[in-house]
């Protein structure tokens, strides 16, 4: 009897807790009006760093990416957030909607959808990285140019794109703004 209420409490708190939570699909257009800005740039400086609230301690990465924006081509260094990260090896928090470690390696070619947030969380005010890690994507060079690598469907960008191609597509999605 015991292990059949946990069960059923279990159960009840899992289904609780997935009813609540929501991953947001977004197409290219989505993404432009929901968001402040995109980047294609090279990440210059990765750091993660902690933040002491009244209950708990939070934990996020600040990637900073030098490069242009592909809303107005203004060449621009920005500072973007998400949350999780560690300081140490030992001190810090995952985070599943994070980047990948490979895709925030300091040197990589990047394209970044961000938004002005003033809160994420005890108080940090940033340029946060819009869908987590639905909001980088890496950019490869080949024989045909700079590639920028889609995720698959429900992400903005679900197949990958020439760089020059999305370009021109972002600037025209953020002129219908």
């Amino acid at each position: 009897m015991k292990f059949r209420l946990t069960l059923a409490l279990g159960i009840a708190a899992l289904t609780a807790s997935l009813g609540w939570s929501q991953i947001e699909r977004l197409d290219l257009g989505q993404m432009i009006a929901k968001t402040d800005n995109a980047i294609a740039g090279r990440i210059v400086a990765a750091e993660a760093f902690r933040t002491d609230g009244q209950i708990d301690a939070l934990y996020f990465t600040r990637l900073t990416i030098e490069g242009r924006s592909l809303v107005n081509d203004q060449l621009l260094t920005v500072d973007v957030v998400y949350p999780g990260g560690f300081v140490s090896p030992t001190e810090g928090v995952f985070n599943s909607e994070a980047p990948s470690a490979d895709d925030v390696k300091v040197g990589n070619q990047v394209v970044a959808f961000y938004k002005w947030s003033d809160n994420m969380g005890n108080g940090v005010a940033a340029n946060a990285l819009y869908a987590s890690h639905g909001g980088l994507y890496r950019v490869l060079r080949s024989r045909a140019g700079q590639v920028v690598l889609g995720r698959g469907e429900g992400y903005a960008l679900s197949s990958n794109w020439e760089l020059s191609a999305l370009d021109s597509e972002i600037t025209t999605l953020a002129n219908r703004k």
